[in-house]
């Protein structure tokens, strides 16, 4: 497929209107209802990484072929971030009506290192997220909870990957504090897909600006998804739809949405739900435009 067909509507999605009075006007209807919608960039990661589009294309799409406002950029999905590079991409979400929600940051260390200097080492890596975030106007830097080594599987282990976790994160949110930016975690995979464990973090550190990412998908199948989801709400500065499939209705075939947007919403939270779409049948652009749907069903 070539770029521009695929900018200009790979599932014939409805181009929206561009203009400050319908820009407004969603944003006061998204201010009524429940929650407001953002879009993972990771939804995408596909069509970005074959360069058919890049992440300046990012605003536009989420605008024009979806109608989102709300941008959760993935740092991997970047080319280099230099001050003028920032500079086109706030243009870009400008002229679109767009703004940037947060940051999902990957590969910037082990911040539950056993060494210390690594893992310090790693907080001072997010710290150029913290800023581009801020440049951004986004609200916060997604991390990563990884001992980068062997997983923690005993009561004692777990005990001293937390300690090392308190400190690392408490660097940087010191740090992001400066920025008016939270640090918020995900269960994304081996000990940080134990909601206990993340939820530990959480009550040790005490920290005013670090956060929980729960994400609708990222648990090991023994584990009972909604039941995790709900340990980690009370601490949420964000949520991911993740999603894998849907009807032709628009319901998610593996994962109850009614159970989770109700959870969701019995935590009290009104803040972006971040669709992130990762399935197979349906090719990128129907499976936002189903999950949106699905999404709206609740808002």
């Amino acid at each position: 497929m070539r770029r521009r067909q695929f900018l200009q509507g790979a599932v014939s999605a409805p181009v929206l209107a561009s203009g400050v009075a319908l820009v407004t006007a969603a944003r006061a209807a998204a201010q009524a209802k429940k929650f407001k919608i953002s879009l993972a960039q990771w939804s995408i990661h596909k069509a970005i990484q074959s360069r058919m589009v890049t992440n300046l294309d990012f605003p536009r799409i989420a605008r024009e072929q979806f109608g989102i406002e709300g941008l959760e950029f993935v740092n991997a999905l970047w080319e280099a971030p230099t001050e003028g590079y920032v500079t086109r991409l706030k243009n870009n979400m400008r002229d679109t009506g767009t703004r940037c929600v947060l940051i999902m940051c990957d590969n910037e260390g082990y911040m539950g290192a056993v060494d210390r200097s690594e893992r310090l080492r790693a907080a001072d890596n997010h710290r150029k997220w913290v800023d581009i975030t801020a440049e951004l106007g986004g609200h916060a830097i997604r991390t990563n909870m990884y001992p980068g080594q062997k997983q923690p599987d005993s009561p004692a282990g777990i005990e001293e990957f937390l300690k090392r976790c308190v400190e690392s994160f408490a660097r940087l949110c010191e740090y992001a504090k400066g920025r008016n930016i939270s640090v918020i975690i995900e269960n994304h995979g081996g000990v940080s897909s134990n909601p206990d464990v993340v939820v530990g973090l959480m009550k040790k550190a005490g920290l005013a600006n670090l956060g929980t990412l729960p994400d609708f998908g990222n648990f090991p199948k023994e584990t009972d998804k909604y039941v995790a989801v709900e340990k980690l709400m009370p601490y949420a500065r964000g949520v991911s739809m993740k999603c894998f499939d849907f009807t032709p209705e628009a319901d998610e075939t593996t994962i109850d949405m009614a159970r989770m947007m109700k959870i969701v919403g019995a935590a009290g939270y009104h803040g972006w739900v971040g669709i992130e779409y990762e399935g197979r049948r349906l090719t990128e652009f129907e499976g936002v435009q189903a999950a949106k749907r699905c999404l709206e069903k609740y808002a």
